[in-house]
């Protein structure tokens, strides 16, 4: 077998590598306000903790070194859909005068999504890392907070259905399944929104039942209780309490430097450039080049030339895509100027192939 046809063979069976990348957090025994807390994370880590998924709430449970303790979440008012993963709900598609806007949660009938009270009960789908599909049905009808509950203690959560390919999916599944109910699904409707401390688009969320209740009037901070195992409670943001600070292992570097430069900037102060190979991680990216002083920023993504393929610095192969419009996917004139791989911080965020010589800020990795 050619060699060079071996080589790409061997990348490509690689693309199944896994990210488990997590933000590292740490118990301050210290009884202080929110706000209190908030300065002293901000001073000696990187924020108030956030949690973005159920493997991060994970990681923080193991913070829970008191009966109360407070996290980095804040009452800031609204009224949003969001996916009981986290995810903003930016993709939809409604049935005709849906939704009513009567109702908090969501259901799916043919492929089309209606809004429904929390409280009825209904069969649901759950999201499976450990299906060929992905997905679970659950023949049993709960209502919506325990389908929820259900799917985190005994799967990963509630199906969530991003884009359009995804609904032909879960669609797909109900048809394939012979599931002729309809089904709760993992959309539920924000009246009182809530914001982290570190300005995160997460929208992941961890309740105690009948929480948030805003007794009194007052509280507008979050905190977790060892007697609800972890899940959230609102508090008066005066009150005092031990906290948990989190240190991002994403790094945003506000020095222009040419990829290069970049590159060594980050082997010598944390571990290396940035790479991204899933949606999480993309998302987590976004988070960063938000307070990017760029127009784009640089991730640990190079063009190799004599096969005319991308690669991470980190050895994979680029499985996951994320390229803009006319980017990554046509050959690159390696005779013209070396290219490198960024990520707009503006707009949707995509990536770009720029000369290795521009000056952008750049993204370090703190784990290996």
């Amino acid at each position: 077998m050619d060699r060079t046809l071996y080589f790409i063979l061997l990348l490509i069976a690689l693309c199944s590598v896994s990210e488990c990348v997590q933000r590292k957090y740490h118990f301050i025994k210290m009884r202080k306000t929110w706000t209190e807390a908030q300065k002293h994370c901000r001073e000696n880590y990187t924020d108030l903790a956030t949690a973005g998924n159920m493997n991060e709430m994970s990681e923080l449970k193991k913070s829970l070194k008191a009966e109360r303790v407070w996290i980095g979440l804040q009452k800031t008012g609204g009224n949003k859909w969001q996916w009981s993963s986290g995810e903003a709900a930016l993709y939809q598609n409604w049935a005709t005068t849906q939704p009513k806007g009567k109702h908090e949660c969501a259901f799916m009938r043919n492929g089309k999504w209606y809004d429904w009270s929390c409280s009825n009960s209904l069969t649901f789908i759950c999201n499976s890392s450990n299906m060929n599909t992905g997905l679970v049905f659950i023949n049993q009808t709960m209502n919506w907070r325990d389908a929820q509950s259900y799917c985190r203690q005994n799967h990963t959560d509630l199906v969530s259905v991003r884009n359009q390919n995804e609904n032909r999916q879960v669609q797909k599944f109900i048809s394939d399944s012979h599931i002729s109910n309809d089904v709760l699904i993992g959309l539920f409707r924000v009246r009182d929104s809530w914001q982290w401390s570190d300005q995160s688009d997460s929208l992941f969320r961890y309740w105690a039942p009948n929480e948030p209740d805003n007794s009194g009037g007052v509280e507008n901070c979050a905190g977790m209780k060892q007697l609800t195992q972890g899940h959230w409670l609102d508090y008066s943001c005066n009150d005092k309490y031990p906290f948990v600070c989190h240190e991002d292992e994403l790094i945003l570097i506000r020095e222009n430097l040419t990829w290069p430069e970049a590159m060594r900037y980050c082997r010598q102060n944390h571990v290396d450039l940035v790479s991204v190979h899933s949606d999480e991680m993309q998302r987590r990216v976004k988070n960063v080049v938000k307070r990017a002083s760029t127009e784009a920023v640089w991730l640990g993504l190079h063009n190799y030339c004599s096969m005319n393929m991308w690669l991470w610095l980190s050895g994979e192969i680029v499985c996951y895509q994320n390229w803009a419009p006319g980017n990554g996917a046509t050959p690159e004139n390696c005779s013209l100027t070396k290219r490198k791989g960024a990520v707009q911080s503006g707009g949707d965020q995509r990536w770009i192939s720029l000369p290795e010589t521009r000056k952008l800020n750049f993204i370090c990795r703190n784990y290996e």
